[in-house]
């Protein structure tokens, strides 16, 4: 039972934020992996453990790619959805108790962050 309840000192409330920064005219998309490095006490269980919020930031780059063509769409698709897999597994590596899963992180991750970049994307082809 007191493995049990470290494991829930250690676990995480999951969610997922994603914003779009621009910098030196290159678009990206920063995939936001809440469940890292940044760490917030969120709330406590019924018996008086810590529910930590932690979050971590990696950035989806359309450096190099032609965002109007349909090869440069699914290029930063990939990068977004690979960066959304190394947020979320660095955090799994870090406190494997976590949750969401890696898996589960990594698709919310992509999710939100695939809305921004499909904007991205249309203001591309639209021009």
């Amino acid at each position: 039972m007191k493995t049990l309840l470290v494991k829930a000192a250690v676990g995480t409330v999951a969610s997922v934020l994603v914003g779009i920064a621009m910098a030196q005219n290159v678009e990206e998309v920063t995939v936001h992996a809440q469940s890292g490095p940044t760490t917030k006490v969120v709330g406590r269980t019924s018996s008086g453990l810590p529910l930590t919020d932690i979050s971590l930031s990696y950035v989806a780059s359309a450096a190099g790619l032609d965002l109007a063509s349909d090869a440069g769409a699914s290029e930063f698709a990939r990068r977004v959805n690979d960066a959304a897999r190394a947020a979320c597994g660095q955090i799994g590596r870090q406190y494997p108790n976590a949750a969401p899963s890696d898996w589960e992180c990594a698709k919310a991750a992509a999710g939100e962050a695939m809305v921004k970049a499909r904007k991205l994307v249309a203001a591309a082809q639209s021009k």
